[in-house]
């Protein structure tokens, strides 16, 4: 029963740990080593029925994760926005470590039901890193490359020049990283080449769907959709009624969905360039049938996800 449960919220730091207990009120403070991540782990464990949320804190979460998980505690790793967006959302505007965990607990028992487990996949997580520093090498280069057509000092040319060939280094030595995890792990490789299949979906946009899409196939086209922020939400009130406004999601999943439906509308794909060129002949805008395109594709990423053996393994 869900008054018979606690709810535990831990706020993460790099140096330690602030939990707290929903609705019992316990709070305290401890350290981030692997030993007192493990007492941590046996006390929660002695609350009985409890569920343990999280904020990602940009991997600083990972250990505790790991180590919760491993202990057998069911926990949740929840996004800080959303968290602060609960807390602001019931009065409470100041922000401590404490206050932080407290409000990830009453967030955990308001939302736990449509919430996702926490499951490490070492695999996925080694593709996440990766493709993540991969983003971070295009958006250097993309800066780089800008730079070069308003610079004349030869020598801060030659040194850019020299940095975009580094840049261009790395980036194969990652695609060979990603390339080698996937043959290293022949579930992720079946599911990146199923994803393949479909028109548009190239090696970039199937390894980050596995790598930060672990959602695909286990929610609604609808959740899928909102995860990459393509899901116009309503808004009315009273007799007003707007249009639709898509907000939120993970933004590098949803530039890279739109590369890929620019690809498949160049190439004429009678599913996903027949569908853009329906809703542009009825008038639409080209922004909006290219965000209603990209969010066809989710669509039907998410069903592949969800029926094909592949993604069952």
């Amino acid at each position: 029963m869900l008054h018979d449960m606690a709810f535990v919220g831990i706020d993460v730091s790099k140096e330690h740990f602030d939990i707290h207990i929903h609705p019992s009120g316990t709070s305290w403070r401890c350290g981030s080593s692997p030993d007192e991540i493990a007492r941590l782990a046996r006390r929660l464990a002695g609350l009985g029925p409890a569920a343990i949320g999280l904020e990602a804190s940009g991997g600083y979460e990972s250990r505790l994760a790991d180590g919760l998980h491993a202990a057998g505690l069911r926990l949740y790793v929840v996004a800080p926005a959303r968290v602060r967006g609960f807390a602001r959302a019931i009065g409470h505007l100041a922000k401590t470590d404490r206050i932080d965990a407290a409000m990830i607990a009453r967030y955990l028992m308001a939302v736990q039901r449509d919430l996702t487990p926490y499951a490490p996949d070492p695999a996925c997580r080694r593709l996440r890193a990766i493709s993540a520093h991969r983003r971070r090498l295009l958006a250097e280069r993309s800066g780089l490359v800008s730079q070069l057509d308003t610079i004349d000092e030869p020598l801060v040319r030659d040194m850019i020049e020299k940095r975009l060939s580094t840049i261009a280094k790395d980036i194969a030595s990652l695609d060979a990283a990603m390339a080698a995890v996937l043959a290293a792990t022949p579930r992720l490789q079946q599911r990146h080449a199923r994803l393949r299949r479909l028109t548009g979906v190239g090696p970039v946009l199937a390894t980050a769907l596995l790598a930060d899409m672990p959602e695909l196939g286990k929610v609604s086209s609808r959740v899928a959709a909102a995860l990459v922020g393509v899901a116009p939400y309503a808004r009315q009130s009273g007799a007003s009624t707007r249009n639709g406004r898509c907000a939120g999601g993970r933004k590098h999943l949803r530039d890279i969905a739109y590369m890929a439906v620019l690809s498949a509308i160049k190439v004429r794909d009678p599913v996903l360039g027949g569908f853009y060129q329906r809703l542009r002949t009825r008038g639409k805008p080209f922004k909006l049938a290219m965000i209603a395109t990209v969010r066809k594709l989710i669509t039907i990423l998410n069903a592949i996800a969800r029926s094909d053996p592949a993604f069952a393994q």
